[in-house]
């Protein structure tokens, strides 16, 4: 159950991400509460994942997946470009996340 609650977490800090993008500052007050919301609730999910997920797994996994799926959705729908150094770095960062998933201490 520990990971169905970090994938909630993931996609709700994804969520809270978009709309402090799409609050502009925080000037438009619909998106400046969405983050909140979502932001909220990404943290209740991710502290209930730490019951049974390791913090060091948990957390890695959740930036991790959490900075890829911000660079697609910033590709996608903001239309953000990705430069060589940034998406080597990101599959850097996904590749540590593996690591930490497949061969960290159990």
């Amino acid at each position: 159950m520990g990971y169905v609650y970090l994938t909630a977490a993931i996609i709700l800090e994804l969520c809270g991400t978009t709309c402090m993008k799409l609050s502009d500052g925080f000037g438009n007050k619909l998106f400046a509460a969405g983050t909140l919301t979502f932001y909220g609730g990404c943290f209740y999910f991710f502290a209930l994942s730490l019951k049974t997920v390791r913090l060091n797994i948990a957390y890695a996994t959740w930036s991790g997946l959490g900075i890829v799926l911000a660079a697609v959705v910033a590709k996608i729908f903001f239309h953000e470009t990705i430069s060589t150094p940034g998406l080597i770095g990101i599959i850097l960062i996904v590749v540590g996340v593996v690591l930490c998933n497949f061969f960290g201490t159990h």
